[in-house]
């Protein structure tokens, strides 16, 4: 059935260097130089990628609707990053979360357990993977410009 709740706008991304987020390693020499394509990417979540994501993981997830609620409330949709990430061949992404500090913090009234924490990082992790294949899927249309070394090891 799936929930049926408000669904937030797509976040609006800006140039941060993916290598800053725990979660996310991008190879390169200097990643100032690197083309991330996030104004691309920006039109893609604007002209459905981000919809098509939004339909697909709240007929699946796990989340209850006031865990959702919690993650709305604290505008964690808005925090996503996505970005081209050329030497994978793939679309990048940083989920937000709630911090490890959340009860010292008082981060929502709402927020009681670790495991309602657990639930809504994960399932947070899990939306960001459903927008990343879908812009990879149905939406990109350019080829990675990496170009491996022609030195490598040949293991077959």
């Amino acid at each position: 059935m799936g929930l049926e709740v408000k669904r937030p706008d797509p976040p609006e991304l800006e140039f941060v260097d993916p290598n800053e987020y725990e979660d996310a390693t991008i190879s390169a020499d200097d990643p100032t130089e690197i083309d991330y394509r996030r104004e691309e990417l920006q039109e893609f979540l604007e002209e459905g990628a981000w919809e098509d994501a939004l339909a697909e993981w709240l007929e699946d997830t796990d989340l209850e609707e006031r865990e959702y609620e919690i993650a709305r409330d604290l505008d964690l949709f808005r925090e996503f990053d996505f970005f081209w990430d050329d030497f994978a061949d793939r679309v990048g992404y940083h989920a937000p979360g709630i911090p490890e500090d959340w009860q010292a913090r008082e981060y929502h009234p709402e927020l009681d357990t670790w495991g309602t924490v657990s639930s809504i990082n994960a399932e947070l992790t899990e939306f960001g993977q459903i927008v990343s294949v879908i812009l990879k899927e149905e939406y990109i249309t350019w080829e990675a410009e990496y170009e491996p070394p022609e030195d490598l090891p040949d293991f077959d």
